[in-house]
């Protein structure tokens, strides 16, 4: 069974992007609704 690694070499870059982007994201997403709950508080 060979592997094509086209598809690999393609999608990498699109993979570390989206989850460079997530992590961002995310980051400031948790420090939001941290806030939120704070000031609820």
């Amino acid at each position: 069974m060979d592997i094509d690694y086209r598809v690999a070499i393609v999608l990498a870059p699109i993979l570390v992007a989206a989850g460079w982007a997530a992590f961002n994201i995310g980051a400031a997403a948790l420090r939001q609704i941290q806030g939120f709950l704070n000031k609820e508080a």
